[in-house]
């Protein structure tokens, strides 16, 4: 007799995570061990490395990974102009002619704004194929009421956010009301439509990794397309080893299901030391398809100029100063 996991991956026919129904079964025995995880992410940067020429390969991949975001007070029409001209541009010229890289378009993998600020990211990249990225639902709390939240989705969809990034209701999770979750992040992925829709757990104010074990599960369940680790205004954002519960868990949902479901670390990612970090943690628990742009992100606006900064060093054998790295 077949199990209820093999009759899930046999009744899918779609690439992109249309979610399944919702049962509690699936995850209801599921139990993390935080002292195995940090053992295990301990030794991530130290166990590989990546030198030389590989070494800039792999911070140029990092580059197309990247949801280039401002998401600050003052964000205004021109630092927005700008960001988008960096994201269509990211590395200056002469680097990348002196990698061999001048002929690549390379690009960061989207920007990210908030929902008022869509056209102008529409207008700056106008032509180049870079997605925008909207924050939504009430970021990056989430405490205004359901029907705001899905109003919110819907108007960033009609201005040209092809990727929405949601906050999840944290008070959900911390109260272990799953299927209230698995509803409400529904409703989210229905007002999403075409666009694709990512689900921020805010990890750090979900107490325990089981919580964010169970939070991932049930997020891709319901038909999140990348689960992403944090808003970036909490205490604690991205960390390997809560990276390493999400990727157990998308690994899980796509071996019982069939969909490939995307990751996206946010928050605090500011050194080209870390995203390669993060990409060897990818490749490792999740295989080369994970490493690329339509399954795998960073949430970050400092990191891109650390990246330029390494591929100078590379070159030169010199660390520049930040101002030749300028984000906007």
């Amino acid at each position: 007799m077949k199990t209820k996991k093999e009759n899930i991956k046999e009744n899918i026919l779609h690439l992109r995570n249309e979610g399944i129904p919702f049962d509690a079964d699936l995850f209801k025995d599921l139990r993390v061990n935080r002292s195995a995880v940090e053992r295990r992410t301990a030794t991530t940067g130290t166990r590989r490395s990546v030198k030389k020429e590989w070494q800039a390969a792999w911070l140029l991949r990092a580059i197309s990974c990247i949801d280039l975001t401002t998401l600050a007070g003052d964000d205004t029409h021109g630092n927005v102009s700008r960001l988008c001209a960096k994201a269509i541009h990211p590395v200056r010229k002469d680097l990348l002619q002196a990698i061999g890289m001048a002929d690549v378009n390379l690009h960061v993998g989207a920007v990210c704004v908030y929902h008022n600020l869509i056209p102008e990211a529409k207008e700056a990249l106008k032509d180049s194929g870079i997605p925008i990225a909207a924050v939504s639902t009430g970021f990056p709390a989430g405490q205004i009421s359901l029907e705001q939240k899905i109003k919110q989705i819907e108007q960033s969809v009609k201005s040209g956010a092809s990727e929405i990034d949601i906050v999840i209701s944290r008070r959900l999770v911390l109260t272990s009301d799953w299927k209230a979750l698995y509803n409400e992040v529904s409703q989210y992925r229905k007002a999403c439509g075409e666009a694709h829709m990512k689900a921020i757990l805010a990890t750090g104010e979900l107490s325990t990794l089981t919580n964010v074990a169970k939070a991932s599960m049930v997020c891709m369940m319901a038909g999140s397309d990348f689960i992403k680790t944090s808003t970036g205004m909490e205490s604690v954002n991205a960390t390997l080893p809560v990276s390493l519960v999400m990727l157990r868990a998308i690994r899980e949902y796509n071996e019982m299901t069939g969909f490939k479901v995307g990751f996206k670390p946010a928050g605090g990612i500011r050194k080209a030391k870390e995203a390669i970090s993060w990409l060897i943690l990818m490749k490792e628990e999740l295989g080369t398809d994970w490493m690329k742009t339509d399954l795998f992100r960073f949430g970050a606006s400092g990191l891109l100029g650390d990246i330029e900064r390494q591929l100078e060093h590379f070159l030169t054998g010199r660390y520049s100063a930040a101002y030749r790295h300028p984000m906007v």
